[in-house]
Order: structure tokens, then C-alpha cells, then sequence
């Protein structure tokens, strides 16, 4: 039977994780019988939010919160504000979250939120007013030990203090560890801004040495130059690569001979965009698909690398920063030519494990260094990373497949160990 309440399309969110769970099952040997545990989110909380704006008006606004699988732990996703949030869209992202929590082997189940609306249009105080109504609409399913919030798309310290200091409120005390990438004196850890971007980095170099691609030269296209991109490139850039394309909602720029990052991060944090970048030319947003790269780095939204696009890369190895960019059709297009692709469950998963080690500062009160929490997270990617490859050798499947097959084996194991209740 399938969800009365969604309507998946091959390419939709929900519609490209449920494709990619029927690809796994093969593999999954007695535990399949439990796969359709897969495909139905635990839980999901459709929420009003309604907001007094500044001129005095009320306006109402949709919000979700989805929890996916709770068998391995709490759930643990971001939340996103976006104009485009749906309910499909934030069960995809919930269930991808349980992938990649068991995947790194975190002691987490999935989970996802997010609020129909664009941030933009709202000014600070009718912000901090919808996330604490949001906040105290989901409180009755969010927790510590229930259920962990996390910034993602267009949310970020900020709102996550915002977050705490509702739910510590309506609770009582101060809760720290309701949710992480909170700032540093609210109990935030080291690292963890950067920490999407450095497991993107921390794979992406994994899987260039297992190619024999120095990354010495390397061209790197971005997609995407929020936090995650960004982050990403200047560890590329660090270690030698060339940032050769940038591209976001506001256009594309292109340096053949390497954009200057030390001028263009501070000009998409000044300006919200590449758009106006002096350094670098104007492309043509679909060209930036066409353009001669070794490593591209989708950081941007779901669907973006379809099968039409997946024809034209010219990488030899494509990392997945956002979360879903590849369509089930593209992903097969970029086997058949030998392009690899390192799966948003691995690639990006840098940003949950650093939550993970924030939540655990939480509960201590103890806190770690910046080193000791990159020394934690490296260790963790590369172990993690292992893994997924030996499986994908074993069973001669791409990297994806065998990141599925090791997280989807680990949450049906706790699913059938706990069995049924009642």
C-alpha cells in the first residue's frame, strides 16, 4: 500500500529516496522483510504557524516536522525555510537523515523540518516570532533525548538560539541539547559551521586518491555557495585544487585560471549572492554543466543534476554537498560513463557527526577543541567511508547503493531487535 497523503513522482524527493531504498533491498538478505519500514516516516506534524507581521497584520504559514525512523535513537534533521517546503519534500529529507545518521554509524534516527516561507521577505523580529511559534507548535515532539533540530537551508545560530530558548522556556529549564549549531556561549560547538563542507572535502579526497586524481591542479565547479559550498572550496583550495566555477540563485561566474576565494567569500556574505563578483565572468546558468571540471560539488537544492545535465559533466567525480541533487535516472547515466558520484548520505554527513559530538558536549558540559572535534570528524568520515567502499567492492554496485545497503542494514538490525510493540 502506498501513502494516501503523497503523491511521489520518479524525480520528486520522496519519489528519488523510495527508488533508491527498492535498489537496496536485493541486498538486504532476511532483513527485507522489514523494508517497508522504510518507505512510511514514524511520524509527521503538519503545523500552523501564525505570526503577528510589523504592520500589524497576521499572517499564517505552514510548517512540518518529520520523523523518520526513531529505532536507532532521536531523531536528528535540520529545518529549513524555504518557499518550496512541502511535506514530501521534508519526508525525503527526514529519511535520507536516517541513511546517513546510520551510515556514520551515529546513534540517531532521521528526522526534518521546515517552514513554507520565504526568509528574506520577513524582517528579524517577525523571524524570531515565527521560529518561536514554530518552536512551540513542534515542542510536543521535539526533545534531547526525543528529537534534535539543526540549521539547514536558510536557518542558522541564530535561530537555533531562538529555538533553545523557546523550548527551555515552555519547559522550564535550560536545555541546551534540544538542538545544535547553536552559537558557541549558548553550549555550540567548534567546527560545526564548517563541518558540512569539510566531510564534503574529507570524501572528496578519499575518493580522488582512490582514482588517482591529484588534486594539485584540480578544477572544481560549485554549485551552491552558501556555507556548505563555500566551506568546501576553500579546503579544495587549500589543498591545491582550482575553483574554476561558482553558481547559485543569482547567477554564474567562471575563472578559468581559479576564482580568488579570499575576495569572493566575503563578497556572497556582503552582497547574498556570486552575482557582481568582479574577479571572475558571467556564464550562462545551464552552461555550468557543460564546463570542463574534474570535481563537481552540487551544494545547492534536491534534483538539480538530471539526466540531462548528467549527460553533458565533464567531471571524473562528482561530490554531493546538497542533500537528493542527483534524479535516479542521472545517477545511472553517470555510472555508465564512469563518472564517480560520492552520495549526499556520506559526502555531507560531516555536519550531523559535529552536531552528534556537540549534543554529547551538551550533556557533559564538557567541551572539546576545534583540532581534537576535526581530528574526530576525519576519523569518523574515513572509517565511515571504508566501509561503504568495501561494500560497494563486495557487491560491485555504486557508491550510493552500498552506502544504503550498510545504513539500511544497521536500521532494519535495530528495528527487528526491538521488534513490535505492542
Amino acid at each position: 500500500m502506498t501513502l494516501s497523503y503523497v503523491n511521489p513522482t520518479a524525480d520528486s524527493p520522496w519519489g528519488t529516496y523510495l527508488s533508491q531504498v527498492d535498489r537496496v533491498i536485493p541486498y538486504l538478505g532476511p532483513l527485507a522483510r522489514w523494508a517497508e519500514s522504510l518507505k512510511r516516516p514514524k511520524r509527521a506534524l503538519i503545523v500552523d504557524v501564525p505570526i503577528e507581521l510589523d504592520d500589524g497584520t497576521v499572517a499564517h504559514y505552514e510548517g512540518y516536522r518529520v520523523q523518520h525512523s526513531l529505532s536507532r535513537g532521536p531523531g536528528k534533521g535540520g529545518v529549513r525555510y524555504h518557499p518550496d517546503v512541502t511535506l514530501e519534500e521534508v519526508m525525503a529529507l527526514s529519511a535520507w537523515m536516517s541513511i546517513k545518521n546510520a551510515a556514520v554509524n551515529l546513534p540517531y534516527g532521521g528526522a526534518k523540518g521546515g517552514i513554507r516561507v520565504d526568509p528574506k521577505r520577513l524582517s528579524t523580529k517577525e523571524l524570531e516570532r515565527l521560529t518561536r511559534r514554530y518552536t512551540s507548535e513542534i515542542g510536543i515532539i521535539i526533545g534531547p533525548q526525543q528529537d534534535i533540530p539543526a540549521p539547514d537551508v536558510n536557518t542558522n545560530a541564530q535561530v537555533m538560539a531562538w529555538m533553545m530558548d523557546t523550548y527551555s522556556m515552555n519547559t522550564g529549564a535550560t536545555s541546551t541539547g534540544v538542538v545544535t549549531g547553536k552559537p558557541i556561549h549558548l553550549g555550540g560547538s567548534l567546527g560545526r559551521v564548517k563541518a558540512t563542507g569539510r566531510g564534503v572535502f574529507v570524501t572528496g579526497r578519499e575518493a580522488a586518491r582512490r582514482i588517482n586524481l591529484e588534486l594539485e591542479g584540480a578544477r572544481v565547479a560549485v554549485q551552491g555557495f552558501g556555507n556548505v559550498g563555500s566551506s568546501a572550496a576553500e579546503l579544495f583550495g587549500q589543498a591545491g585544487a582550482k575553483i574554476v566555477a561558482a553558481q547559485d540563485h543569482t547567477g554564474t561566474i567562471v575563472n578559468s585560471n581559479g576564482l580568488d576565494l579570499a575576495t569572493l567569500i566575503p563578497h556572497v556574505r556582503d552582497t547574498g549572492g556570486v552575482a557582481g563578483f568582479k574577479g571572475a565572468e558571467v556564464c550562462d546558468n545551464e552552461a555550468f554543466w557543460d564546463l570542463p571540471v574534474d570535481i563537481l560539488i552540487p551544494a545547492a537544492l534536491e534534483g538539480q543534476l538530471n539526466a540531462d545535465r548528467a549527460r553533458r559533466v565533464q567531471a571524473k567525480l562528482v561530490l554531493e554537498g546538497a542533500n537528493g541533487p542527483t534524479t535516479p535516472a542521472a545517477d545511472d547515466i553517470l555510472a555508465d560513463r564512469n563518472i564517480l558520484v560520492v552520495p549526499d548520505v556520506i559526502c555531507n554527513a560531516g555536519g550531523v557527526t559535529v552536531s552528534y559530538f556537540e549534543w554529547v558536549q551538551d550533556f557533559s558540559s564538557f567541551f572539546w577543541t576545534e583540532d581534537e572535534i576535526n581530528l574526530r570528524l576525519d576519523k569518523i568520515m574515513v572509517g565511515a567511508l571504508r566501509k561503504i567502499w568495501d561494500t560497494a567492492d563486495q557487491h560491485r554496485v555504486t557508491l550510493r547503493t552500498a552506502t544504503f545497503a550498510v545504513a539500511c542494514e544497521r536500521i532494519l538490525m535495530a528495528r527487528q531487535e526491538r521488534g513490535l510493540y505492542p
